[in-house]
């Protein structure tokens, strides 16, 4: 009998083991939008002993909060360097030269499309739900007239659509035709709105090349340039992206607090309906499922607006402004070259250079005390309701120039551009340890297998093959491979360029002889071009991170180098040309061509000749 009683006791805790185990956490996903890692204290005592940037003061009392709580991993890639390209890396799990979506717009019609993960976890049984920035620039049919918003996630908040769209907001732009003449990119019509905090809403004209932008416009255009301080990166043709200034509201009030706001509201209404700010009538969290939250901040994507709380705290710190030369110039490919011609900055006067970098870390300051107020919320609904959670905080879509390689900017295969950070929290420390900082290799397309392992996918099963990344907590658990490089292809500013990092070397090439997207029925078409054609051609540029950090020396013609250099365009060239490149046709529904000619080749090993990496000279 107490043989029988023991028994029955330990199947009961073995049954709430397996319980506990399989029970979904509830997940929020957080994204900034152009955030460099050093943006943060914590990432930069990690990595350099030093609170500040190498630049200067920053400010991040919650996020050190939450990095303290979880894993942070430093050596985190961006498998491209542009909000739409890198958000799809993100959310499909797939490196861009093999999902085939450049630029903006994809579907879900060809045969190679894959689900997004909020699809998958929906089917998985969670209540999915996206605020503020979405951007990931796919959608479930061609004809764009068909799609709905929740096609992607059962409910989505947008901070145009829903807010900016119905006069909340603080200085934004409107929709403009694109034209690229000669490859110049320039806007026409473009349209610029400021709301006042007394509601007061002014909308003008900054830029059109066909004709002469009215005089009315351009006295409204100048007094919000007055009335905030704005400062436009003047030195880019036909431009005026706002670089900083005072928003017009104050902090929890401008479109980034709405979004946390709106978030809040999701949870605060679990298992009954209300209205959004906006007034429209939504469905608050599912009480009977998990929940996967994706929370999109603008910050500090331009216009770079700190509210004035935050702007008067670093108003009068010091920063070292990043240094740039022709000499530096002069080593850049003409591909590059073309890349500092549409981004440059250096141009600037050095008072605007340092506002610029002042009201840029005054904007991730702001920011991190959103991210505070959403993190609170969150792990109270979770508290509540006695469920695990999973946060994630990716800091950055990409990362973001402040004067590096003389341009403020992304876009570039730069270690401002690419290289950024992420922190993983989990209400289970067995999984991702508190205060645990992680110096792996991880890249982007790592937190689709990450967020399905932790709904209950079993990603190991052939039906996910096509994931390219791991599962973060298999990585924490040094139960993946070690990757010995990043990858990441981009083909917007400059035309199509691959990079590949690892921590002593990065290099990037031309991967393309053409500019734009490719069409029917030129898909890889003559997709060896990069691997086969002259060398100048290549466009190569490499830096030597061991003597080089700050990427200021294109050593890839240099006599000692130019055999490292060459092994390279070889190595990266067989990974996304010919390791199962995609490249489609979007504005047909099933036309692409798959290239394969060197498959396997993506091994994440390096395996580089010894003597061909020259040694370091004291």
């Amino acid at each position: 009998m107490r043989a029988q009683v023991i028994w029955c006791i330990t199947s009961y805790f073995f049954c709430l083991t397996l319980y506990a185990q399989e029970k979904q956490p509830n997940i929020l996903w957080i994204i900034t939008d152009d955030q460099r890692a050093d943006a943060l204290e914590c990432y930069n005592e990690a990595t350099t002993g030093k609170s500040d940037s190498g630049l200067g003061f920053v400010m991040s009392p919650n996020i050190n909060k939450l990095a303290a709580e979880g894993t942070m991993f430093v050596n985190a890639y961006n498998n491209s360097p542009m909000c739409a390209i890198s958000r799809a890396s993100m959310l499909t799990g797939r490196y861009p030269f093999r999902s085939g979506h450049y630029k903006f717009y994809s579907h879900q019609e060809a045969d190679i499309s894959k689900p997004l993960v909020s699809q998958i976890l929906r089917n998985e049984g969670y209540g999915t739900a996206a605020f503020g920035k979405t951007h990931w620039s796919i959608e479930k049919y061609l004809d764009k007239s068909k799609n709905r918003p929740d096609d992607m996630f059962d409910l989505v908040v947008h901070f145009k659509s829903d807010l900016q769209n119905q006069g909340y907001g603080d200085i934004f732009t409107g929709k403009a035709k694109v034209e690229f003449p000669d490859g110049i990119f320039k806007l026409i019509n473009r349209k610029e709105t400021t709301i006042y905090p007394d509601g007061t809403l002014l909308e003008y004209i900054t830029n059109d090349i066909e004709k002469e932008i009215p005089e009315a416009d351009r006295k409204m255009h100048a007094k919000v340039d007055k009335d905030f301080d704005i400062l436009r990166l003047y030195t880019r043709p036909h431009n005026t992206l706002i670089i900083g200034g005072q928003n017009p509201n104050p902090a929890g009030e401008t479109i980034d607090g709405l979004i946390v706001k709106e978030m809040k509201s999701y949870l605060k209404n679990a298992g009954k309906s209300y209205k959004t700010i906006s007034g429209r009538e939504v469905d608050g969290a599912d009480n009977d499922k998990p929940v996967f939250l994706h929370l999109g901040f603008t910050w500090p994507h331009t216009p770079v607006i700190p509210p004035k709380e935050y702007r008067d705290i670093f108003k009068n710190k010091k920063y070292k402004i990043p240094e740039f030369s022709t000499d530096e110039l002069s080593n850049f490919p003409p591909q590059l070259v073309l890349h500092y011609n549409e981004c440059k900055a250096d141009r600037l006067k050095e008072e605007e250079k340092l506002q610029a970098i002042r009201d840029y870390y005054a904007f991730c300051a702001y920011g991190d005390a959103l991210i505070g107020d959403a993190v609170k919320s969150f792990k109270k609904y979770c508290e509540e309701k006695n469920e695990e959670y999973l946060i994630v905080y990716t800091v950055g879509d990409h990362g973001w120039h402040l004067g590096e390689q003389g341009v403020m900017a992304k876009f570039g295969p730069w270690k401002q551009s690419v290289h950024d950070a992420v922190i993983v929290v989990s209400s289970d420390k067995e999984k991702f340890p508190a205060g645990k900082v992680n110096t792996d290799i991880v890249e982007y397309v790592d937190f689709a297998p990450t967020f399905l392992s932790a709904g209950g996918v079993d990603i190991s099963s052939k039906e996910y093959n096509y994931l390219d990344g791991y599962d973060l907590q298999e990585v924490t658990a040094n139960k993946t491979p070690k990757r010995e490089y990043a990858l990441g292809e981009i083909n917007v500013v400059n035309g199509h360029r691959a990079y590949m990092r690892n921590l002593d070397f990065a290099f990037s090439m031309r991967s393309r002889d053409m500019w734009d997207d490719v069409h029917s029925p030129n898909q890889n078409k003559d997709v060896r071009w990069a691997l086969t054609c002259e060398r100048p051609k290549a466009d190569m540029a490499l830096y030597d991170l061991r003597i080089d950090p700050l990427e200021k020396n294109n050593v890839a013609d240099k006599k000692e180098y130019r055999a490292l250099a060459d092994w390279y365009r070889n190595k990266l060239g067989n990974i996304v040309l010919g390791d199962g490149r995609v490249e489609c046709d979007w504005t047909l529904p099933n036309s692409y061509s798959i290239s394969n000619f060197t498959g396997g080749a993506d091994d994440k090993k390096l395996e580089i000749p010894e003597n061909l990496i020259p040694k370091i000279r004291p």
